[in-house]
């Protein structure tokens, strides 16, 4: 029996993908769940797996093309078989992204070269140096290979990776500055930061809270649960579970914007901003309301190291209803984040420190957290964001009520 591969929507607003790279060639064994591609979205580079066991065959997409969501690009068949007919005579509507960095390896019509256009062959690059080149953000359309046949090596990535980056016209001028060419992940995030601040009505809510309570909490459970599981209990994973349990309560900052009006969701999807080499992508911890505080540290962190090793698989990023964006590891005290289309909100937190504050009327040493909420006007209104933060900030002065 086959089965189709086709291009996964990963987002709801998603009309295409692009075909980064082919993990595996025309006719190789794959097995279920092996990466067999890396594909490109708004979000992220995310890599594929393979739906079942077999050969990969009827091949109808190079790297480098931008493919709608739904269309059949391969095949995986038994042993001898063949690819169906229709894969065969109905190729996907698949274009050719104008920015791609890398050339097809899958074959392709070939067409008579023209006088003024003589034909040339794809390089060759060796799989070391495609996903260093990934890793590093180098465009290998830029790149003379030195290896045999001019096949680009990890030493040439690397190598370009040293090098600065210079515009023509920068280089053409003494002291100029260089003019850093952002990666694939750089240029997501440009394009989406700019689409959300300019087409979203943002409003912020700021609160300070005392995170005392929720540092005993910590501190009670975190030894044990570390001793029985292995797992190392944070202050982003207790409030990721507090702020999902909360937000049950205050649906429309649990919600989507689209045309059709405000998409209100049952479940959490809690979306955690995650620092990369060349920028942030936000994983996703599915059903968080439900989750337990060792299965949200749990995913988190292999969230996490996937995302850095830049195998991030589609479930990863796909459907987040919320977002935590948490910069108090770098000692930041306040920040407002920017909302990620279409969900209507995003949570910043600083870091947890010691202040002079006034508790009955008296000067007192508290451990303090500052929380900025974000909110689409669409979706929200202040005294909704308002109520959200004050539920939270009850939830982190009894933990235990929500958690145990």
């Amino acid at each position: 029996m086959a089965f189709s591969v086709v291009m996964p929507a990963l987002e709801m607003a998603q009309e295409t993908g692009k075909l980064i790279a082919w993990r595996k060639k025309e006719g190789d064994r794959v097995s279920k769940g092996e990466p067999l591609l890396e594909i490109e979205t708004d979000k992220a580079v995310v890599e594929v797996e393979a739906p079942a066991d077999g050969v990969l065959a009827g091949i109808k997409a190079s790297e480098g093309m931008d493919i709608p969501v739904g269309q059949t690009i391969a095949w995986i068949v038994a042993p001898g078989e063949t690819a169906p007919v229709e894969a065969q005579t109905n190729a996907p509507a698949a274009r050719a992204g104008s920015h791609s960095a890398t050339q097809p390896t899958t074959p392709a019509p070939q067409h008579a070269p023209t006088s003024s256009q003589p034909s040339t062959s794809a390089p060759k690059i060796s799989p070391k140096a495609r996903r260093l080149a990934k890793e590093r953000g180098v465009d290998l359309a830029t790149i003379s290979g030195s290896g045999s046949g001019g096949e680009i090596l990890a030493s040439d990535i690397e190598a370009a990776a040293a090098a600065p980056v210079v515009t023509p016209a920068a280089s053409a001028q003494k002291g100029s500055p260089a003019i850093e060419v952002p990666t694939s992940l750089g240029r997501i995030m440009a394009e989406r930061t700019t689409q959300s601040w300019t087409t979203v009505p943002h409003f912020f809510v700021t609160r300070d809270i005392d995170a005392t309570a929720l540092n005993g909490y910590r501190d009670r459970i975190a030894e044990e649960i570390e001793r029985t599981h292995k797992v190392r209990i944070t202050h982003t994973d207790l409030l990721i579970s507090l702020v999902s349990r909360v937000l049950l309560k205050h649906p429309r900052l649990n919600a989507s914007w689209s045309p059709e009006g405000i998409r209100v969701h049952t479940h959490v999807n809690m979306g955690v901003a995650i620092a990369v080499n060349d920028g942030v992508v936000a994983g996703v911890i599915h059903n968080a309301h439900a989750a337990s505080l060792v299965e949200i540290s749990t995913q988190r962190r292999e969230v996490a190291e996937r995302a850095r090793a830049g195998k991030l698989r589609p479930a990863d990023i796909a459907d987040a209803t919320f977002t935590i964006s948490n910069l108090g590891m770098y000692q930041v005290d306040q920040f407002s984040a920017i909302i990620t289309p279409p969900q209507a909100a995003i949570l910043a937190l600083g870091r947890i420190a010691e202040r002079v504050v006034a508790v009955e009327g008296k000067p007192a040493v508290r451990s303090m957290i500052t929380l900025t909420v974000s909110c689409d006007h669409r979706v929200a209104d202040g005294a909704r964001a308002a109520m959200f933060l004050s539920d939270l900030v009850e939830a982190m002065r009894t933990p235990e009520k929500f958690l145990e």
